[in-house]
């Protein structure tokens, strides 16, 4: 078992344990900032793609390669015309990234579905994650990173859980809230962060991850 997915409630920190989760295990994190990078770079020379990355080869430059070569219609602009591409171009992006991320291994999947995604390969044998956290210590969290009152930071954290329970339900037939989706479950204001990712370590190791 090389692969872990981590969903997360907003402001839970779930990117931040996927980053320590990685550190440890010694993997690749996958998330939009990811995928965007995927897309940008996918027209570009695998020698530019490697100029642009730390680490040549990199899973990013490896993606490109097979994916822009194999299957360049996954691509997308991120803008035709102005206009942002159709909803169903990213689902088929981000799949086809997280397809190639699991082909490769040792990588950390953060949000996009992706436990939704492999729960439909029953080859898959990923550990999911749900990473939580109370509702007043989300609203604190999301008042402190973007600014906002807490009205406001109560408004922007519902709204996008709302569209990320829209996303999964609607590509994938999923309640993405549901904890029987998952193999953990952690509260990041009990455990903190550190913690869980430890615990996420540690049961991805139980089960192969070596």
């Amino acid at each position: 078992m090389s692969v872990v997915t981590i969903t997360r409630q907003y402001g839970a920190g779930g990117s931040r344990v996927a980053a320590l989760v990685a550190g440890a295990l010694g993997g690749t994190v996958v998330d939009n900032e990811f995928i965007s990078g995927v897309a940008e770079r996918a027209g570009l020379p695998a020698d530019e793609v490697a100029a642009r990355e730390e680490r040549a080869p990199s899973l990013i430059q490896r993606m490109v390669r097979a994916m822009a070569s194999g299957s360049p219609e996954v691509f997308v602009p991120v803008a035709a015309e102005g206009s942002p591409p159709d909803e169903e171009a990213l689902i088929r992006q981000a799949e086809a990234v997280i397809a190639e991320a699991v082909g490769h291994g040792r990588a950390v999947l953060v949000g996009r579905g992706a436990q939704g995604y492999l729960a439909k390969a029953p080859t898959s044998d990923a550990l999911h994650a749900w990473v939580v956290a109370p509702r007043t210590d989300r609203i604190r969290v999301t008042m402190e990173r973007l600014g906002l009152d807490a009205k406001a930071a109560e408004t922007e954290m519902d709204a996008t859980d709302a569209d990320r329970d829209r996303y999964v339900h609607r590509w994938y037939g999923r309640q993405r809230q549901d904890p029987s989706n998952y193999h953990v479950v952690l509260n990041t204001a009990f455990l903190g962060y550190d913690g869980a990712a430890d615990l996420i370590v540690a049961a991805a190791r139980a089960r192969g991850w070596t």
